[in-house]
């Protein structure tokens, strides 16, 4: 299962102690920002919305396997299959920028899918360098959508998401970013990446909460890289493979589990990602030699 971040956790995550309700009830979701207050470095993972960032502030994008240095005003389109993160160079950062989903947008148009557009493509190229008087445009359809959402029009909606429209058609007569970097060393990154992701994984605070990512394959779709790359880069810099790297981390929280918790060996096994007890005890014995029972005993 891939791990993206949804509507509700970008607000537990941007704003945690407002309430807002995430669901535009039949016509998808949209809401608009000001990056004043964004954070200054997001975290590297896919959403499972679209998002439409004026960037006027200098800072990093890591994209896929390629980063780009934004050092001018830019527009970043991003879509819920390949993964980002945004590194600022300092705290002035301005700008504004939407979330949408597929559903939003399309609402009774005929626009087609948004990931055959030249702006949300796989494999395209997602910034845009944006001149003083294409800013000018797109602030002012920002600054128009961030008055229009505060309203009681009770098409307000239609308004957005015309804004919009608007929006997608003047950044289709722009040239994209041709600046786009390969990292020097694609298997650090590559690596650097994949344990970070696998780190995230952890702590399993419940039963419920049950590992999303167990397989190399499920790494490496998540990352948007083929498996062969993933394992090829995490045995060049770690000396060990990736579903190596895996088992030792989940029998690492396996004895976690055993030792602080009074979890029965059912729900630790499936808190794990297993769906049967005799799956995680033959692994956990084949890991470490000895039964997970043993290892509960041996706890004073």
């Amino acid at each position: 299962m891939e791990s993206k971040e949804t509507i509700k956790e970008f607000y537990l995550r941007y704003a945690p102690k407002e309430k807002i309700d995430v669901a535009v009830s039949g016509i998808g979701h949209f809401n608009v920002f000001s990056r004043d207050s964004c954070s200054l470095v997001s975290p590297y993972s896919r959403r499972d919305y679209y998002k439409i960032s004026l960037i006027i502030g200098k800072g990093k994008l890591h994209y896929a396997d390629k980063w780009i240095h934004v050092d001018r005003p830019a527009l970043l389109f991003s879509n819920p299959v390949v993964p980002y993160s945004w590194e600022a160079d300092d705290e002035d950062q301005k700008g504004w920028f939407c979330l949408f989903t597929d559903q939003f947008l399309q609402n009774g148009t005929r626009i087609g899918n948004l990931m055959d557009s030249k702006l949300f493509k796989i494999g395209g190229t997602p910034v845009f360098f944006v001149d003083e008087d294409q800013q000018a445009i797109i602030s002012g359809l920002f600054t128009k959508m961030m008055t229009e959402i505060q309203t009681e029009y009770m098409h307000k909606y239609d308004m957005l998401r015309a804004c919009l429209h608007l929006m997608i058609h003047e950044t289709m007569k722009m040239q994209p970013a041709e600046s786009f970097e390969p990292y020097q060393n694609a298997s650090h990154r590559v690596a650097s990446l994949f344990m970070e992701l696998l780190e995230r994984q952890f702590p399993i605070d419940s039963p419920e909460a049950f590992l999303k990512l167990k397989t190399p394959n499920d790494y490496a779709q998540n990352l948007s890289i083929h498996v062969n790359s993933l394992n090829r880069a995490v045995k060049e810099m770690t000396g060990k493979t990736t579903s190596q790297q895996i088992a030792s981390r989940i029998i690492q929280e396996a004895n976690a589990l055993l030792k602080h918790t009074d979890w029965n060996i059912s729900e630790i096994a499936y808190g794990l990602g297993f769906e049967e007890p005799a799956y995680f005890t033959n692994f956990f014995k084949k890991q470490t030699g000895l039964a997970p029972n043993e290892v509960r005993t041996t706890v004073v």
